[in-house]
């Protein structure tokens, strides 16, 4: 029997993934600042520090690519917490490095470094911490769950932020890497395996099924080699009509996220002089509603309107978003633009429990590690696109003056990917709530639910 595990697991689970993102994010609101010093001193546009984010962006994004499938395969046969441990010490050496200083050479050191443990952390950290939860919630939960996941990553995403919003930079990355490393430790002693995946295979297991659901039903897709090559995940996504639209909403949402997300912070201090502290309080807000809504409205409203409605209005919101970006006119405008995260974060835990749905148990690893992979291509190509477009209407050299028109192409990417999104409205999910002959709701009965309280 598989072994089964309690709700102090998955709190287990959430205060890691809290911690995670705690420590990675509170170095965002200053990096900016430190790369411009490292680089280009006293300077408010710095084209060589866009270029080299981009390329940051596109190597990282092709690491990710090969390794994010082969992580989450591996997962679904030799379990999430001994993978997880990958993503979560490889992210402690960046920030130890620009602890030790912020010159030149440890900026140089820290960019090839961090390039590579990107490749590592990100997405596996995500598609990881995503299988976990699949492991043990019901399907009638599961978009909920991931809800609720997503945003305890905001909420770490939030604290970190304001912690460096009041913390002097020369201490930041201290703390950054000191937290990282906890992380990783409270990890390994506390968090339990779940012998989830392809284990249940060989097993008579536990699945995470609500009563009266049909382990026959549940897909099954093509089998893969130990170490899934591209063809492998192509054929895995085309198994499936759902599977491929998702990855396709997934590949547009992406290619507009890494587009404008890799520029938009150089561009606001071309544009309106923004800094660290600016960027801090831009990130708050869109941190705080993000993960306010993920952890209230998306446990409410998930179950009311399914998770393709959802995907439908985040996109909606995440086009309005990056758009506001693009034209703004006035430094407040920003701000006003990042109320929409409110809305556009549910596009990504909706995408997934949708995703999650169509696979089976020995199967989730790998779904949300194809799915990482896409968006991770999506990753790859962003900068080839926005780096130079971002460089060239910064510059003084610029065909016309709109230093937010690489940010503006990122919304209409986002408003192909929202287009895309109708093709899943028709294509219900399985419904795992099941009604008795009297009309009322029997309530399921999951193994593992998650208390959003």
């Amino acid at each position: 029997m598989a072994k089964q595990i309690d709700g102090e697991d998955l709190r287990h689970l959430f205060a890691c993934t809290f911690l995670f993102h705690f420590a990675v994010y509170m170095v965002l609101p200053a990096i900016t600042d430190v790369t411009m010093d490292a680089l280009c001193p006293g300077q408010d546009h710095c084209s060589l520090a866009i270029y080299l984010s981009g390329v940051h962006q596109a190597v990282s994004g092709l690491g990710a690519l090969v390794v994010t499938p082969l992580v989450g395969k591996w997962s679904d046969k030799y379990g999430r917490k001994a993978l997880l441990s990958l993503p979560m010490t490889a992210a402690i050496i960046p920030l130890v490095i620009l602890s030790s200083g912020r010159s030149k050479p440890h900026f140089y050191t820290y960019y090839v470094v961090k390039m590579l443990t990107t490749m590592f952390c990100e997405g596996s950290m995500q598609c990881l911490t995503l299988a976990y939860v699949a492991d043990r919630v019901c399907e009638g939960k599961r978009a909920s769950a991931f809800g609720v996941l997503s945003g305890i990553s905001l909420a770490g995403f939030v604290s970190g932020t304001l912690v460096a919003r009041f913390l002097p930079t020369s201490y930041t990355f201290q703390v950054s890497a000191s937290v990282a490393g906890f992380a990783a430790l409270y990890m390994k002693i506390f968090l339990a395996e779940t012998d989830g995946g392809a284990s249940l295979a060989d097993e008579e297991s536990t699945l995470p099924l609500c009563s009266g659901e049909d382990e026959s039903s549940l897909p099954k897709l093509p089998a893969l080699r130990n170490i899934p090559a591209s063809s492998d995940m192509i054929t895995f996504l085309r198994s499936s009509i759902t599977l491929t639209r998702a990855a396709t909403v997934a590949f547009f949402t992406n290619l507009a996220n890494s587009g404008y997300q890799a520029v938009l912070l150089y561009y606001l201090k071309a544009k309106f002089q923004f800094n660290k502290d600016q960027f801090a309080d831009l990130m708050l807000i869109v941190g705080s509603l993000g993960a306010t809504s993920q952890l209230l409205l998306m446990p409410l409203l998930a179950p009311v309107i399914g998770e393709e409605r959802l995907l439908i209005i985040g996109l909606l919101a995440s086009c309005t978003h990056i758009f506001l970006y693009g034209v703004a006119w006035s430094y407040w405008v920003p701000y006003f633009a990042a109320a929409f995260a409110a809305l556009s974060v549910l596009v990504d835990p909706s995408l997934r429990s949708i995703v999650s749905k169509k696979v089976g148990p020995a199967e989730q690893g790998m779904a949300q590690g194809c799915v990482t992979g896409v968006a991770s291509f999506a990753s790859i190509l962003a900068p080839f696109v926005f780096t130079p477009l971002t460089a060239l209407f910064l510059s003084d050299d610029a065909p016309f003056s709109f230093k937010g028109f690489s940010v503006t192409c990122a919304g209409f990417i986002s408003l192909v990917a929202f287009s895309l999104s109708m093709t899943l409205i028709s294509k219900k999910t399985r419904s795992t709530i099941l009604h008795s002959p009297s009309g009322k709701n029997n309530v399921p009965t999951c193994i593992m639910q998650c208390n959003t309280s």
